[in-house]
């Protein structure tokens, strides 16, 4: 059985982008990337929104990515290995192997690929981890939470709904990044 980890990057103010969309917290850093692979190693299935799914798709669809780094080789690797399921009602098809598109977030399908997954699944997008932890579907949450505040935009975790979290484990990095994993209560 594999468990449901929502994972996001985050301001300090708990927003995943700010008022205009943008979400460039801090410089690129190879040890937070890093720690990021090795987390997606581990992971069977992505479950995504068609935004974020988009904008994750050209570690698959752009080569040219992989080879600009041993670290973007890395997480190219490590993101392509995995299924996606994509949550949209918009999108026609998918630009990646191993993937498929949903029309509607169905509780139920997510316990049921949870129960049949040998590996973690991975849930991205505040929206569609809105849903799946108002489901009760959300085994953990990785928050990585930059030294920055942006004063407003997507909130990375939902308003308007209360989650109590257990902390289990925090890490930090050299440039200011504390990862925060928390179980979710059954």
């Amino acid at each position: 059985m594999g468990r449901l980890v929502y994972v996001t990057n985050m301001s300090v103010d708990g927003y995943i982008e700010d008022a205009e969309g943008d979400f460039d917290f801090g410089p690129p850093d190879d040890d937070v990337f890093a720690s990021t692979i090795e987390l997606l190693r581990g992971v069977g299935t992505f479950l995504y929104g068609r935004r974020l799914y988009e904008a994750m798709s050209v570690w698959e669809t752009d080569p040219t990515l992989a080879a600009q780094s041993r670290l973007f080789a890395d997480f190219s690797a490590a993101w392509s290995a995995a299924d996606k399921v994509v949550y949209s009602t918009t999108l026609d098809a998918t630009a990646t192997a191993a993937s498929r598109i949903e029309r509607r977030f169905d509780p139920a399908a997510v316990r049921e690929l949870k129960d049949r997954a040998t590996r973690d699944l991975m849930v991205g997008g505040a929206d569609l981890a809105a849903q799946a932890m108002s489901a009760g579907v959300v085994d953990e949450c990785l928050l990585y939470v930059w030294p920055a505040s942006v004063g407003g935009g997507k909130p990375a975790l939902p308003l308007g709904a209360r989650h109590d979290l257990e902390l289990a484990d925090v890490d930090r990095f050299p440039n200011g990044v504390v990862r925060l994993r928390y179980r979710v209560p059954v």
